[in-house]
């Protein structure tokens, strides 16, 4: 059995918390999770990918779990964001990772790929849309808007954090439960994400991701195309994004492939953890 390790990683002025796990001697996989999650929702991923002989980075993103937490909410601005992954890639001492992301981590994989393409061997993509393709998406189909609008409300300030954390974090974790396939999140996993939540100001940090780029999620200018080979995996079933955004963002590939998995939501990679697992290792193996 492969065990997790824990270290600490310095990266663009700050410090990151990464679990890691695999052989340290092989190719590198790093993993980006998204809102609301930390490291630990990568869990099932990273053994699968430690068993079949690579080396597994999964950090928490800034403002998560036991990583730095800048105040200001421009700390959180994607440039930022960007910043700290490719310098996590450069202090692995690989020439290239291959990268993969969900949700924000999935967002965050789009832009370090447009800025820094000669990092990544190749890229993994699970429902996180390419923001020129959000911004496009949004303009034809309103509806795109309903789905998104509590972006909208993480733009207050202090507000959301106080209602979330209410009653034991009881409108966060009904959140995850409503929003996936009944019993995708055990006790236990809910615990984990109550524990992380609870750390100093996380919580406050962690929206703050929106609140510095949400303009910018609904009104991207880039149009980039993304030179890097990439694949799409889409829960069909996700209420925050359409599935076209999938096929959308494709578009913006110039050696990009996608498949959409059914009976999934927006937390496929906890739903179908094996078959998403499976997926992504076919696909690192491919010529």
């Amino acid at each position: 059995m492969n065990e997790i390790e824990h270290a600490y990683i310095q990266t663009n002025g700050i410090q990151l918390h990464v679990a890691q796990q695999g052989p340290d001697d092989d190719e590198l996989v790093l993993l980006l999770h998204g809102f609301p999650e930390f490291w630990y929702g990568w869990r099932k991923q990273m053994a699968e990918l430690a068993e079949q002989g690579y080396r597994v980075w999964t950090p928490d993103q800034r403002g998560y779990n036991l990583s730095d937490k800048p105040e200001n909410v421009k700390d959180y601005d994607m440039k930022e964001l960007v910043e700290d992954i490719a310098g996590l890639i450069r202090q692995s001492g690989r020439d290239q990772v291959i990268l993969a992301g969900h949700d924000w981590g999935g967002i965050v994989s789009w832009k370090v790929a447009e800025m820094y393409p000669e990092l990544i061997k190749k890229m993994m993509i699970l429902n996180a849309p390419h923001l020129a393709a959000m911004s496009k998406h949004v303009l034809k189909h309103p509806s795109q808007l309903l789905k998104s609008s509590y972006i909208l409300f993480f733009q207050l300030r202090g507000i959301p954090e106080k209602l979330v954390s209410r009653a034991n974090w009881g409108v966060a974790t009904s959140a995850l439960i409503g929003s996936s396939m009944k019993g995708t999140f055990s006790s236990r996993d809910l615990q984990e994400y109550r524990l992380a939540w609870s750390q100093p100001n996380a919580m406050t940090t962690m929206i703050n991701w929106y609140r510095a780029n949400g303009k910018n999620m609904m009104n991207a200018s880039t149009t980039s195309n993304i030179t890097v080979p990439t694949f799409i995996i889409w829960g069909v079933n996700d209420q925050f994004l359409g599935k076209e955004l999938a096929e959308m963002s494709l578009d913006y590939c110039e050696d990009g492939k996608g498949i959409f998995v059914g009976d999934t939501t927006h937390w496929l990679h906890h739903e179908k953890a094996r078959q998403i697992s499976q997926l992504m290792i076919d696909y690192i193996k491919e010529d």
